[in-house]
């Protein structure tokens, strides 16, 4: 099951950790009057067409083609990318759908040319460039394998599953294979280690990795595919010999987590990014490219003590400030990143509590939140 922990350094990511203790397993009636109070309905602008998917939030003028969808005018492409996993798509509960994920890129494709994903379990990889066929839109998918420390299995069963999907569709849609999220994170919090990445124990988890990143190089090579590789962790947990596998790495990076108000995240994050990313990069021998992989603004908590970072809270309000400054600004400084995220996931709100599950552009019943997504 993939699991996520914006964290920025060893003392945040304690912090994290003992929130997410506390509150795991715990749903307020905050989040249930936000989600039915302030929603809004995307593709609601059209009395027409049929709505077909599960959701019923995207309607078709054809019922029997996804690609007759009906744009909303709610949703603008102003995003260099997005952060998406389809509902239902950690093991063992595997409960996806075509339907579904064709629903969701209908969306995500009004929204953005591109979206990362953060596994190959439940047959993720194959769903997203399945949708994208049919749907007939210009959306690029970075793959991705969420490799576990020490769990040789975990990883090879999503590498076959990822050059299946690969080998069935082709690489016209694929933008990446990412290799790991937060890997050498997770293994240095499982082993005792520090804040640094390139200790001793940094470097240990870090060695697994790249096996797992040179395989999965040798396994496309093989198959005669031209296809970039990469790894995605927090933003100060990047090894450097890691870094020297890879063509490219997705840092996530949360101002929340590193309690900055709201006023101030959106220039935070940039410079986080450039002076512990893109600078280290330039410094080593490959140069990997470097984008951002997560960055957002939560709206919501499972506990009112969780819902602020200190000088700002969870909510609708700022996540509509966040948007006006990091996505606008973005656009303007040629800033790559993922925003996270597509949509709310229910059942990290379940598992992990806090603020975990409320950092989706929609609610997890896929109507849009109260906020006006930036034209720019």
């Amino acid at each position: 099951m993939r699991r996520r922990s914006k964290v920025i350094g060893s003392v945040v990511a304690l912090v994290v950790l003992i929130v997410a203790g506390v509150v795991i397993g715990v749903v307020v009636s905050k989040h249930n009057s936000s989600s039915s109070s302030s929603k809004k309905s995307a593709s609601g602008n059209s009395t027409s067409g049929y709505a077909v998917g599960p959701y019923g939030v995207v309607k078709q003028s054809d019922p029997n083609d996804p690609s007759s969808f009906l744009k909303d005018d709610a949703l603008k492409q102003s995003f260099y990318g997005l952060a998406y996993t389809p509902d239902n798509s950690q093991l063992p509960d595997c409960g996806n759908s075509l339907a579904a994920v064709i629903e969701d890129i209908q969306l995500i494709s009004q929204l953005t040319t591109r979206l990362r994903i953060y596994g190959a379990d439940c047959n993720q990889s194959a769903l997203v460039l399945e949708a994208i066929k049919q749907t007939k839109v210009n959306v690029t998918a970075w793959l991705a394998i969420y490799n576990v420390p020490n769990n040789a299995t975990a990883y090879e069963e999503q590498r076959d599953k990822v050059l299946d999907a690969i080998k069935t569709y082709g690489t016209d849609h694929v933008g990446g294979v990412t290799v790991g999220n937060e890997f050498v994170l997770d293994f240095m919090g499982a082993n005792g280690g520090g804040s640094d990445p390139n200790d001793a124990v940094g470097t240990a988890g870090g060695e697994l990795l790249i096996a797992n990143i040179t395989d999965m190089k040798n396994q496309l090579s093989s198959l005669g595919y031209s296809v970039p590789v990469g790894t995605s962790d927090a933003g100060a947990y990047f090894n450097d010999k890691v870094l020297e596998s890879v063509d490219y790495a997705l840092s996530n990076i949360h101002s929340w987590f590193a309690n900055v108000s709201i006023a101030q995240a959106a220039d935070w994050t940039y410079t986080f990014f450039e002076e512990e990313n893109v600078e280290v990069a330039q410094g080593l021998s490959n140069k990997p490219d470097f984008a951002i992989g997560e960055t957002g603004w939560p709206t919501n908590s499972t506990t009112a003590a969780a819902a602020s970072n200190g000088p700002s809270t969870a909510s609708e309000e700022n996540l509509q400030t966040f948007l006006n400054d990091f996505v606008c600004g973005s656009n303007k400084n040629g800033t790559e990143y993922f925003y996270f995220e597509f949509a709310d996931e229910d059942w990290q709100a379940k598992q992990f509590g806090g603020v975990e599950g409320y950092w989706g552009l929609f609610h997890d019943n896929r109507t849009l939140k109260g906020i006006t997504i930036p034209d720019c």
